[in-house]
C-alpha cells in the first residue's frame, strides 16, 4: 500500500547491525526490517544465521503480502526510482536483471564476495521464494534512456516519503506497453551493465538460478529464478564517496621516524585546516592533532594499471603495508574504514581519542575507475567505494514464482 510506504521503508539490510536494526523497528510493525533482519523478533542472542531467522522471515513476508501492506503488481512492469539526497538527486530503474548475462560477464563485477554472506543470501532467497534487496547497477549513460524517463517522472508517483536520514526516495510505476518495450530495446542493446553494490545479492542469485534449473526438468529460461531484482542508475548520476582509512599504531615508529619514511614516496606538507584531497594523488593525513596534504611522486604511480593506480591502492602499496606493515587490509584487526558520509571530523575524534593513532581522506574513487576495473575483469581494493544515496528494503520486491 503506498500509504504504507514511509512505514514498510528501511534501510538495507548490510548496513545496521541487529540492535540498530530492532532500535528502528520499535513501534513498527510493518518496517521491512522484521523481512531483512527477522532475528529481531527472536529472543535476543539468536544466531542470524539460525533457520529459525529465515523461517520468522519467510512468515512476515508471508503476513505482509496476505494483509496487502505488500501488493503483487497484476502485470509486468517496470519503476522509475529518484533518491534525492542534500543537492544530489540520481534517477534510476527498477528491472529484473538476466541471471544469464550475469554469469557470461555481460553484467559486470569488481569484488571478490564471501562464502559465507553469499550462503546467508541463497537461504534468504530460497526461504522466501523472493529477492527484497535490489542490486545496484549503473550503465553509460544513454540520451534515449534519459528521454523516455524524463516523460515518466512528469507523471504522479505511487510512492513519495522521505525517510529517517533524509533521503528522498520517489517511484513511479511503468505500465505503459509502449514505454516498457522502449526500455527493454535499450537495455538490450547495451555490451554491459556495471555492479556498483550487490555482489553478494547477485552470486546468490546466480546460484540460486542453477540450482533450480537442475531440479526442474522443464526448465525453459523464462523462469522467474532466471532474473534477480536490480535498480539501473545512469553513470553520470552516480555519487562515489571517499573511503577512508584509520590505523591503531605506527608500527613502533616515533612521529619524525615515521613522517621521514612518508616523504621517500610523498610530498609532505603541514596544513593548518583539514585535509580533503582535491583530486587523485594527493591525500590527508592526521597525525597528533597535525593535518598533513600528502602528493604521491608520479614516478609512484603504475601508467597502465586499473587498479594499481587507484588512489586507495597507491596508499596501500607506497605507505599502509611498507611504512605500518599493513598486508592484507582486508583481515588486520589494526586498520578500520570510515565512510565519508560520516565526515573528516570523524577522523580527527577517533585519533584524538586514542583509540586510533593516524588517519588518511582520500580522494573518491570514480565512477570510470570503477568500470574500467570491471572491464579489465579485475577486482578492486576492498573498501574502495562508498554509494550514496542507499537503497531502500522494502520498495520493491521481486517473487519467485
Amino acid at each position: 500500500m503506498p500509504e504504507l510506504a514511509a512505514q514498510v521503508l528501511a534501510p538495507p539490510y548490510d548496513v545496521l547491525n541487529t540492535e540498530e536494526a530492532r532500535s528502528r523497528a520499535l513501534n513498527r510493525p510493518w518496517s521491512f526490517l522484521h523481512i531483512s533482519k527477522p532475528e529481531i523478533d527472536l529472543p535476543e542472542g539468536t544466531d542470524p544465521y539460525d533457520p529459525a531467522v529465515y523461517a520468522k522471515a519467510h512468515e512476515n513476508f508471508a503476513n505482509m503480502l496476505k494483509r496487502g501492506v505488500l501488493k503483487r503488481d497484476p502485470q509486468p512492469c517496470y519503476y522509475v526510482y529518484r533518491l534525492i539526497m542534500g543537492a544530489h538527486k540520481q534517477t534510476g530503474i527498477v528491472a529484473v536483471a538476466s541471471v544469464a548475462d550475469y554469469d557470461k560477464n555481460r553484467i559486470r563485477k569488481h569484488e571478490f564476495t564471501r562464502p559465507d554472506k553469499e550462503d546467508d543470501r541463497v537461504r534468504q532467497i530460497d526461504t522466501l521464494n523472493a529477492q527484497t534487496g535490489p542490486v545496484f547497477l549503473t550503465y553509460p549513460r544513454s540520451r534515449t534512456l534519459d528521454a523516455i524517463v524524463n516523460q515518466i517522472v512528469v507523471g504522479m508517483p505511487e510512492v513519495d516519503v522521505t525517510a529517517d536520514d533524509g533521503v528522498r526516495h520517489t517511484l513511479w510505476v511503468v505500465r505503459d506497453a509502449a514505454q516498457v518495450e522502449a526500455v527493454t530495446k535499450r537495455f538490450n542493446i547495451m555490451p554491459c551493465l556495471y555492479i556498483a553494490d550487490g555482489h553478494h545479492r547477485s552470486a546468490a542469485a546466480s546460484r540460486v538460478a542453477a540450482a533450480r534449473k537442475a531440479s526442474n526438468p522443464k526448465h525453459n529460461g523464462t523462469e522467474s529464478y532466471n532474473y534477480f531484482l536490480s535498480v539501473i542508475f545512469p553513470d553520470n548520476q552516480m555519487q562515489i564517496l571517499d573511503y577512508n582509512r584509520v590505523v591503531k599504531d605506527l608500527n613502533g615508529l616515533d612521529r619524525e621516524a615515521f613522517l621521514r619514511q612518508v616523504a621517500s614516496a610523498f610530498a609532505v606538507q603541514p596544513e593548518a585546516a583539514t585535509v580533503r584531497p582535491r583530486r587523485t594523488g594527493e591525500f590527508g593525513m592526521y597525525l597528533r592533532e597535525q593535518w598533513y596534504r600528502l602528493t604521491i611522486y608520479p614516478t609512484r604511480i603504475p601508467p597502465n594499471d586499473p587498479v594499481r593506480r587507484l588512489d586507495v591502492s597507491l596508499l596501500q602499496q607506497n605507505l599502509l603495508s611498507p611504512i605500518l606493515a599493513i598486508g592484507d587490509p582486508r583481515r588486520d584487526k589494526r586498520i578500520d574504514f570510515v565512510g565519508g558520509i560520516r565526515g573528516l571530523e570523524e577522523l580527527e575524534r577517533r585519533v584524538n581519542s586514542g583509540e586510533m593513532a593516524v588517519a588518511f581522506s582520500l580522494f573518491p574513487t570514480s565512477i570510470q575507475d570503477m568500470m574500467a576495473v570491471a572491464d579489465a575483469d579485475k577486482v578492486m581494493p576492498p573498501k574502495s567505494t562508498w554509494f550514496e544515496p542507499k537503497l531502500a528494503d522494502g520498495l520493491v520486491s521481486h517473487v519467485l514464482d
